[in-house]
């Protein structure tokens, strides 16, 4: 189990935006996720288990305490079920269930997330979310102990699931697909609708704002004139009004910045409060 120090935390943020962790160890295996969680519970320590890095703004303070790079990489299939390691590509899942002809996690292909972080999100987008074809998930509780919960006994709604706040760590995961001939169009034209909508070539965290029942917050904020509005480094895309991208040299300061000032003006001009999609870690995090 090595633990190293002084990581940047933009290092693994889509976002590319965070200071140094204090503790930085990698997870590879299910086992070595449990120790390193033990390890944080035995030194007293705050901990934070990331994948991608896709939905998460990181302080520009870092972090203090130790984050787990979850590595779980392991990807199987047998007929229409996949078994799958948390730390795993959730796009690379998307893309190679469909080439097998198998429905269920096309939408997955154009997010850039892991399946952990896909799970723990409910990631979603043309129509499918994650929960959908999700049938088991394995889970390290904050004690350490090793869990199997069947999807069908868990709660998870739009861009949420019973794992936001506990703590401990998504280790791995089951999905039952469909076969269908039609998956592999479909995945293909997902992503190039995607890839034309949503600025792929910059750096963000995907949609900043959950959308409200009635309304696109993308459209919303477009509504209110604030593409390409910007705060030091970082600016509402011109491409897609629910990313924030990061010019160069944008601090997290930059990004918060933004966002509120984005909610306050949707509020004032449209009456509608937009709730935060991103995660944002602190610096230390809440006892």
């Amino acid at each position: 189990m090595h633990i190293a120090s002084g990581k940047l935390l933009k290092d693994f943020s889509t976002f590319g935006i965070g200071g140094p962790a204090k503790a930085f160890a990698e997870a590879k295996t299910i086992e070595e996720m449990q120790a390193l969680i033990l390890f944080a519970k035995k030194e007293k320590m705050a901990y934070l288990v990331i994948g991608k890095g896709s939905n998460a703004l990181f302080d520009d303070c870092g972090f203090e305490g130790l984050v787990i790079l979850n590595k779980i990489l392991f990807c199987s299939f047998e007929q229409t079920i996949v078994s799958v390691g948390a730390g795993y590509s959730f796009a690379l899942l998307g893309v190679q269930s469909a080439r097998q002809g198998l429905s269920g996690l096309e939408f997955a292909s154009g997010i850039p997330a892991a399946v952990g972080g896909a799970i723990y999100m409910n990631a979603g987008a043309n129509g499918g979310q994650t929960s959908d074809a999700l049938t088991e998930v394995v889970y390290i509780t904050h004690e350490g102990e090793k869990q199997i919960l069947q999807a069908k006994d868990l709660c998870f709604s739009y861009r949420s699931s019973p794992f936001q706040g506990k703590g401990g760590a998504i280790v791995a995961a089951t999905f039952t697909l469909k076969p269908s001939p039609e998956a592999r169009k479909k995945q293909i034209e997902i992503v190039q609708y995607r890839t034309k909508t949503q600025p792929y070539g910059e750096m963000s965290c995907g949609c900043v704002f959950r959308n409200p029942q009635t309304h696109s917050a993308g459209h919303l904020i477009e509504q209110a004139g604030l593409k390409d509005f910007q705060i030091g480094g970082a600016r509402v895309s011109s491409l897609h009004a629910n990313f924030i991208v990061n010019t160069g040299e944008a601090k997290a300061s930059d990004v918060l910045e933004l966002a509120s000032h984005i909610q306050t003006v949707v509020a004032e001009k449209t009456g509608v409060t937009l709730e935060m999609e991103l995660c944002v870690i602190p610096h230390i995090l809440p006892s």
